[in-house]
């Protein structure tokens, strides 16, 4: 397999008390892969065995209502985790796409390898475990984020993770990711930047 040690290892630097010798077998199960931009790495309705940690881009996850509409669930940027995790759990089709809104260059890992060793060995077990942990918080903080925070404050808090996002991805993406019309976002942003 092949992989950037430095970058994955920032990534697994998250999880703490993971004996190194099960940090370096779960970076095994890893493949480098490069995608370019508007590549699909899973689509809604298909199954899928495999996660991503990305290393660099920007990927988005959405659904299309029965007319056609995209919306932007969720960003996903540098060292997070990425992929229909629904699927791999449940075995159900993805209820999502997964788009690259940049290129990307991501970790592919099958989930159902890294689950296998997770069943045999208690630390992969742990570092299992640490992942969805991983995972519950930024969902959760993305929940939070929604409902308690309004549209600017929203807008404020994704540029301050991607101070660059106006420059990277399409202004209706970030509108629909904000949960706002693109007119809407338009006066948050003349606000902004005339203060």
């Amino acid at each position: 397999m092949y992989y950037s040690m430095n970058n994955l290892k920032e990534f697994t630097a998250n999880f703490k008390n993971i004996p190194q010798k099960k940090i370096d077998l779960f970076l095994s199960l890893a493949s480098k892969e490069k995608f370019k931009k508007n590549d699909l790495i899973a689509k809604i309705g298909e199954k899928t065995h495999y996660f991503y940690i990305i290393e660099s881009g920007i990927i988005r996850s959405f659904y299309t209502d029965e007319k056609g509409k995209e919306f932007t669930r969720t960003i996903f940027t540098k060292q997070k985790t990425t992929g229909p995790l629904a699927t791999l759990i449940t075995g159900e089709p993805s209820k999502l796409t997964y788009e690259c809104l940049s290129d990307c260059t991501v970790y592919k890992i099958n989930y159902n390898e890294f689950v296998a060793l997770a069943k045999k060995d208690i630390s992969m077990a742990n570092l299992y475990s640490k992942m969805l942990e991983f995972i519950f918080l930024v969902m959760e903080s993305k929940i939070y984020d929604l409902s308690a925070l309004n549209a600017t404050e929203r807008y404020y808090k994704l540029k301050k993770e991607i101070p660059d996002i106006d420059n990277l991805i399409p202004q209706y993406h970030i509108a629909s990711y904000l949960n706002v019309s693109p007119v809407q976002l338009s006066r948050i942003r003349k606000e902004m930047y005339s203060k």
